[in-house]
């Protein structure tokens, strides 16, 4: 009896102990997400101030990451042989996330300065919720969720509002880089989403890689098209910048992101989308000597609350019957 008593209680601790070690991974992926890609937005901006030409950094940037990644993966015996269809798959994603997503942010950061850039991309989690619940009709958040993106589209909307309210108008080129941000945040918010619903059964980080080095392709075909690379300027902190955003963006941000849309309810990865901007107003007041005034310190209390309700809110699988409870022990068992 003692036998057929100790093997289920061995599993249960086995179980709490992994259900444990996926949460801590889990957090782990959100604060590298949450603190390196709000740092990205100033290396973009310091990349093109140095005068290498958004398609040119974006060429270089996923072309170093992208193919340097898939080496390590064949180093360390990861499969990295796909199919075809698998092959077209990564290459549709990596285009919708890394060249209609980052690279129109990158070019957007020529006319758009690099707080407002990232206010604008918050509306991300709005498509995401779109497109899960209306379109692919996939994951559902609750009401509480769906209180918590609500309040970060009010945080938002208090960031936001002295710009709109100022008494110049935005010049057209700034105008035309802020609706430029709007297709940046759907194109990644599609790509993010096919990601997750074609559940392709391989290693994210040679998802990754795939996806870098399909989208550094295209990258090089506009920046050659386009004649960017002939008037590209390197120098050692132009060079530097491009550097921190292939291990900083690329190598830990991306991979890190990519690894949530498998474990995560999209709503709940698109939160990122929120604090991204709070990175990126506090590094803009430190580096850039940006003011931090009434309206941002409101908007970033707003948001740091409409991310708690979402990060612990229910999310319900398509055709799922609701159940009770919520909390973040949910993160890990609604995949």
């Amino acid at each position: 009896m003692a036998q057929s008593l100790s093997a289920p209680t061995a599993a249960v601790s086995g179980g709490d102990g992994h259900e444990a070690n996926h949460r801590l991974k889990v957090i782990l992926a959100f604060a590298l997400v949450y603190v390196f890609w709000g740092s990205t937005y100033l290396a973009i901006r310091i990349t093109s101030a140095e005068g290498i030409p958004p398609l040119v950094m974006c060429s270089l940037r996923f072309l170093i990451a992208g193919p340097t990644m898939l080496l390590a993966c064949a180093i360390f015996g990861r499969t990295v042989r796909i199919s075809p269809r698998e092959a077209l798959r990564l290459a549709v994603i990596g285009i919708l996330l890394l060249v209609g997503g980052n690279g129109t942010l990158a070019w957007a950061e020529q006319y758009v300065p690099t707080g407002f850039a990232a206010l604008i991309i918050a509306v991300t989690p709005i498509w995401f919720l779109v497109l899960e619940t209306f379109v692919f009709h996939g994951d559902r958040m609750s009401r509480r969720g769906i209180i918590g993106l609500l309040l970060g589209v009010f945080g938002i909307a208090i960031l936001v509002w002295p710009r709109i309210t100022h008494r110049e108008a935005m010049g057209a080129m700034q105008l035309l880089g802020a609706l430029s941000l709007l297709f940046s945040s759907f194109s990644w918010a599609v790509g993010s989403v096919l990601s997750r619903q074609w559940q392709m059964n391989f290693d994210p980080l040679v998802a990754t890689g795939y996806e870098m080095f399909f989208a550094s392709l295209c990258h090089c075909a506009l920046a050659l098209l386009t004649g960017q690379y002939y008037r590209a300027v390197f120098n050692q902190r132009g060079v530097m910048a491009v550097l921190y955003l292939v291990v900083f963006g690329s190598w830990i941000g991306y991979t890190a992101y990519v690894w949530l849309l498998k474990h995560v309810p999209t709503p709940k990865v698109a939160t990122y989308a929120y604090v991204n901007p709070i990175v990126a107003v506090i590094l803009g007041m430190i580096v850039l000597r940006e003011r931090f005034d009434r309206f941002m310190l409101a908007g970033t209390v707003i948001i740091i609350a409409g991310v708690a309700l979402v990060t612990t809110a229910k999310v319900h699988l398509a055709g799922e019957q609701e159940h009770p409870g919520e909390g973040l022990p949910e993160l890990e068992s609604e995949v």
